[in-house]
């Protein structure tokens, strides 16, 4: 396998050695059959394909469904370097939940001057119909995803934090059951942490979520966009998975003041929706009048207590990109800690100074949307011709305070299957985090997105990138 030594590799410390928590798949690597890996590669990209594991790209003309490709080599992490990642998940989530009810409460952070104000009155991302809404339990993100880079052997960084509806870990589930299938005595031979529980877990976890007057076992469901949504494979498996049932908007509606679906039994209510519809088009009567995809009125039942949605409305504003940049100091303010898991520095383009250090140096940098996701609408400022960075840099003069900007940092590689071998490529992780009032559970490992594209930095599957299953050692 090549080695670059200009960033980390996970599997080769050195261009003669092998980290630990690699040895002992290296070793069972080195004695495979390079055309029985291929044909498993092949056998992989079958399963996707018949179980109907597929995304739509948005923005295409003739849009079509395609495969997220799978690379068949694991991504390994020691139980030790999980226990960090663990805890400073854990850390960053619950200060993100206290920080949404203050901000939809007394404001006491805005009070103390550590966020200017402005940066919420004028976010497009805070809902003022959440102001004095306390959700069950307190819990505004039920499901968290938080992007995880390294750079080298103790270093990690988080890149953003994915509040509203994370999405991927359908394909989390599905790399792992595919990897049993095709490499059963790899997991005789590791002791990988496993992940099949999420489903349960998830449901246990909205459960527990429900509202004061539930009575007996709570009734949850899925509330899905349609089949024209590019994660729809996402929600039906998921329904499926939990046992729960996979609803549109049209089929809810107000029964006696609770939220209500339709059955062949006739109508029957519901404590709590796991909603994958954006806020904007939760409740035609609340927000976008013109939405089709939500319930009128849903906002009037949650305001009453009759209903848990999740995650809460109005959670994005914990996930806009310019209040990631104060993370770590939310982290401080509700926890009286220090941030476990370090963040990317950021310059906020609606700073004067920041703008101006930006477009000078545009050409070293990654710029994001503040509201954007899954790789659209940013500009990897290295890998950028002369035209898209001036065509870039009038964008940030029009709408500076769209954006912002982050030095590119030198991710960690891990081996991808190739036709020549192994072959080194830039990863990122997203470990997924389940918040009830009964505590805070993360799935050991998450997804894990490799750019398929030798120096790409870019992960998103919608941008071109691939998975790939994550494995967590046990001791």
């Amino acid at each position: 396998m090549e080695h670059n030594l200009n960033h980390f590799d996970e599997m080769l410390s050195a261009p003669d050695g092998v980290r630990d928590p690699y040895r002992a798949y290296k070793d069972w690597f080195s004695k495979q059959n390079p055309v029985r890996l291929k044909s498993k590669s092949k056998e992989a990209e079958a399963f996707f394909r018949r179980t109907g594991i597929t995304f739509n790209v948005y923005g295409q003309e003739a849009a079509q469904e395609r495969l997220i490709p799978f690379d068949l080599i694991p991504r390994i992490i020691a139980n030790r370097e999980w226990a960090k990642l663990s805890r400073g998940i854990e850390q960053r989530v619950r200060a993100i939940n206290m920080f949404l009810h203050d901000i939809y409460h007394r404001q006491e952070i805005l009070r103390a001057g550590i966020i200017p104000v402005e940066l919420i009155a004028k976010n497009g991302a805070f809902l003022p119909q959440m102001m004095g809404l306390s959700p069950p339990g307190n819990v505004y993100t039920h499901i968290v995803g938080t992007d995880i880079v390294r750079t080298s052997e103790d270093e990690f960084y988080v890149l953003e934090d994915n509040a509203r509806t994370p999405s991927g870990v359908s394909y989390m589930l599905e790399n792992r059951e595919t990897m049993l299938q095709m490499f059963p005595e790899l997991f005789s031979q590791n002791r990988v942490k496993p992940v099949s529980d999420y489903p349960k877990s998830l449901r246990r976890s909205l459960a527990a979520c429900a509202p004061p007057n539930c009575e007996g076992t709570p009734r949850v469901a899925i509330l899905t966009p349609g089949i024209h949504n590019s994660a729809y494979f996402e929600h039906s498996f998921l329904a499926d998975q939990m046992g729960v049932e996979l609803v549109e908007g049209h089929d809810l509606r107000i029964v006696d003041g609770r939220i209500a679906m339709r059955t062949t039994q006739g109508y029957r209510s519901i404590d709590v929706l796991y909603r994958r519809v954006d806020d904007e088009y939760l409740d035609p009567l609340n927000f976008n009048p013109e939405s089709m995809l939500g319930v009128p009125g849903i906002m009037d039942v949650y305001r009453a207590g009759n209903v848990t949605i999740a995650n809460a409305p109005g959670t994005g504003i914990a996930d806009d990109k310019a209040i990631y940049s104060y993370i770590p100091d939310i982290i401080e303010f509700y926890t009286g800690e220090k941030a476990i898991l370090k963040n990317v520095e950021t310059f906020r383009c609606a700073e004067p100074e920041a703008l101006k250090y930006v477009l000078d140096n545009l050409a070293d940098l990654v710029v994001k949307e503040v509201h954007g996701s899954g790789g659209y609408g940013m500009l990897v400022g290295p890998a950028a011709s002369k035209k898209e960075l001036a065509d870039f840099a009038d964008k940030l003069k029009a709408n500076a305070s769209n954006y912002i900007a982050q030095p590119t940092l030198s991710l960690s590689t891990v081996p991808i299957f190739t036709k020549k071998g192994l072959a080194p490529r830039h990863v990122d992780l997203r470990p997924f985090a389940l918040v009830s009032p009964v505590g805070v559970d993360i799935t050991p490992g998450g997804l894990t997105r490799v750019a398929l594209q030798e120096g790409s930095l870019v992960v998103n599957s919608s941008q071109g990138g691939g998975t790939k299953d994550t494995w967590v050692l046990e001791d």
